[in-house]
């Protein structure tokens, strides 16, 4: 296909380019940064008319796309200020998905976030593991934004029942450099509760991507995309038994499985973890490439 990536610059994003490029697509990024390259196109997302002529055509670079993925944005709250986090966001997917649909493109993947599920769970999640069931609970504007995205993804594809919108609600994305400060977590169960311990590997945060372009069906649909285990050395009923003590566990969980269900993923799109942090200890040889 040819895909167009917004925020192929970013941390996921250049995961999500590569993969892409590797599976034989023709991936041209959308970003404001980047090296520049035939593979980028400069595009402010807060400007409408930029974001329809360059999903409509770029001179001798392409005539069109067959999908978008969305994930260019402010990726987390408390980096800019609430309102300025706001109006980027919101507006930049408002333009890319209308002029998606202006551009007759009926394929978007894009970056919803984990953090509509409750983050920082200063209240308690309703069960564990937590998953796609029970309705959003946005604690800070970024993420509204990521709720309110959802609700006009739905909208969108009831206006339009032939377009595809599918939201992958991303844990915190990480690299393999990121692993070595992964076993100072254990001294304090709290640090890193208030995601249930969960991290997507940026590899795997990209086959999410690319399962859900190959799977995604006509409709709104919201995915979890987390790794299959969790941050921590102890169990996962530990965990969940000392830091959510009222909680209810809904089943048995696996030693070090997630908390953050990714059994819709599986089901639908096919997405299964190739990644652990577990193969970067230090007392362990890596198997896996950079």
């Amino acid at each position: 296909m040819k895909i167009a990536v917004t925020g192929g610059s970013g941390k996921l994003g250049r995961h999500v380019v590569r993969r892409l490029t590797d599976d034989g697509h023709q991936v041209l990024n959308l970003d404001r940064a980047g090296e520049r390259s035939p593979q980028l196109a400069v595009v402010d997302l807060r400007n409408y008319g930029q974001v329809v002529d360059v999903l409509l055509g770029l001179d001798d670079r392409h005539s069109g796309f067959d999908a978008v993925v969305h994930l260019g944005a402010i990726p987390a709250p408390g980096i800019i200020p609430d309102a300025a986090t706001f109006e980027n966001n919101m507006l930049s997917t408002y333009n890319v998905f209308q002029a998606a649909r202006r551009a007759g493109i009926k394929k978007v993947v894009y970056a919803s976030s984990e953090t509509v599920l409750g983050l920082p769970f200063d209240v308690d999640p309703p069960y564990i593991p937590v998953d796609e069931e029970y309705p959003a609970r946005p604690e800070s504007t970024y993420s509204l934004v990521k709720h309110l995205e959802e609700q006009m993804a739905r909208e969108l594809t009831r206006w339009d029942p032939e377009l595809s919108i599918v939201a992958l609600r991303f844990s915190n994305v990480m690299d393999v450099q990121d692993y070595a400060a992964f076993p100072s977590f254990d001294a304090d169960p709290l640090a890193r509760k208030w995601n249930l311990w969960g991290y997507i590997d940026g590899r795997d945060g990209a086959q999410a991507v690319a399962r859900a372009l190959e799977n995604g069906k006509p409709g709104f649909e919201a995915f979890i995309v987390a790794n299959a285990d969790t941050v921590m050395e102890r169990s996962s009923a530990d965990l969940a038994a000392e830091v959510f003590p009222k909680v209810a566990v809904t089943r048995e969980l696996g030693e070090h499985e997630t908390m953050l269900s990714i059994d819709k993923a599986r089901r639908l799109l096919g997405f299964e973890p190739e990644h652990s942090w577990r193969d970067h200890r230090p007392d362990r040889p890596s198997t896996t490439d950079n």
